[in-house]
């Protein structure tokens, strides 16, 4: 008899907890539970924060979908999840909109500290981190049987990122990096273009493009609400894709730059303009064509932080480039191929490039008294020719008239 009630009291359980559980991809046996850590996913991406919670052990604390909402604002309809019966088990997803994300009551906190940059180099890194929570209401009374629901969440973005630039025979590369909790995830792109003017896009010639040409390279964030600007770090080339190449040349690092390099606009938008002349690497100099990868260590800052981390010239500490290594790890990292110069050029090229790029010629001092002696010396040995041929002609006897004995034939 005994046996047979606890058979009976073990059917009624599993026949309740089933009838709680109608309608949703729940188990009775594994979801008859309180909620747990476990039971809250979070995904940081590129445009909105996805929160996944598991749906079961909520009904079965005795709530509703409609009872969760985005840190207590559960009078607004735009703060709650809604349900995803698709899988198993059933979930209430919530959807942030990192451009509206202040709307519910996250709260984004931008910290500032010294420490390695993408790079390696110490530098004043920003971190940002987005947090936030989803709770049940309490009930108007002064007791309750039923649990008190808190999901706590929040997502850190490194505002660094190394950027590479190497197919810049296409002009352009855009990734967008893998989306995972604890990334900042953005979409970068480094394009080149033709002239100042940032509008057509560099187009580089089979043949390769003729040294000292003037590129223009722009750093660009997009899918970012407008709180965020793009501040160059440090850009560098490679003559190969590998972005930790010990052979590089650097086009500015913080106040040092490249006597050919200028920074038009940096830490001011979404944009980040410079240019510099191209040039081949020595190591190619068996080669026809010499590659130039180029690689930037980016950073996104608040707009009102930006002029912070900017480098203050002529007062900075010069860092030197041996500091200058380590890998970079966890950046995204645009590969699409290599700027292409010519290296052996023929006559008529070279003599265009000596016309277009080269200065005029222009003599110096010394040249023009060389030149100057050269001229007098040389009237000079004309002169003495000319006396020595006439005094040897006055030196010669004039002619004598012919003498003999008279012919009688002639008489």
């Amino acid at each position: 008899m005994e046996r047979l009630c606890v058979i009976l009291l073990l059917v009624s359980k599993t026949f309740i907890a089933n009838a709680q559980f109608n309608g949703f991809n729940c188990d009775a046996n594994f979801h008859s539970r309180f909620p747990a850590e476990r039971d809250i996913s979070v995904y940081c991406g590129v445009q909105t924060i996805t929160l996944k919670i598991n749906f079961c052990p909520v009904l079965f604390s005795g709530y509703t979908d409609t009872d969760l909402a985005l840190n207590g604002r559960h009078g607004d309809a735009h703060c709650r999840g809604f349900i995803n019966n698709n899988t198993f088990p059933t979930v209430v997803l919530f959807s942030i909109s990192l451009n509206t994300l202040e709307s519910c009551g996250n709260s984004l906190v931008v910290s500032t500290a010294h420490g390695p940059n993408a790079y390696g180099n110490l530098s004043l890194v920003q971190i940002g981190n987005i947090a936030g929570y989803i709770d049940t209401p309490d009930p108007p009374t002064v007791i309750s049987y039923l649990p008190g629901l808190l999901y706590k969440f929040s997502c850190s973005y490194p505002l660094e990122y190394l950027v590479n630039n190497t197919q810049l025979a296409s002009s352009a590369a855009a990734i967008s990096v893998k989306d995972s909790n604890g990334t900042f995830v953005s979409t970068l792109n480094l394009l080149l273009y033709n002239d100042s003017s940032y509008i057509q896009n560099l187009a580089i010639p089979m043949s390769g493009l003729t040294l000292k040409t003037r590129v223009f390279a722009a750093v660009k964030a997009t899918n970012l609400d407008r709180r965020w600007n793009v501040l160059m770090d440090y850009c560098y080339t490679t003559p190969s894709g590998n972005p930790n190449d010990e052979l590089r040349y650097d086009l500015f690092f913080g106040c040092d730059k490249d006597p050919q390099t200028t920074v038009f606009e940096n830490g001011k938008s979404q944009m980040g303009r410079f240019s510099f002349e191209v040039f081949r690497f020595v190591k190619h100099k068996n080669q026809k064509m010499s590659t130039v990868f180029l690689h930037c260590v980016t950073k996104l800052c608040r707009s009102d932080d930006c002029p912070m981390l900017l480098p203050i010239c002529g007062k900075r500490k010069k860092r030197d480039v041996s500091e200058r290594s380590g890998g970079a790890s966890d950046n995204a990292v645009i590969t699409a191929g290599p700027i292409i110069t010519r290296s052996d050029e023929t006559p008529s090229n070279i003599s265009q490039l000596a016309q277009l790029n080269g200065p005029p010629f222009k003599m110096n001092s010394v040249t023009s008294a060389l030149i100057s002696a050269i001229a007098i010396l040389a009237v000079m040995s004309m002169c003495f020719f000319i006396l020595s041929m006439s005094l040897l002609r006055g030196k010669q006897t004039p002619a004598t008239s012919l003498s003999g004995s008279h012919n009688p034939a002639f008489s």
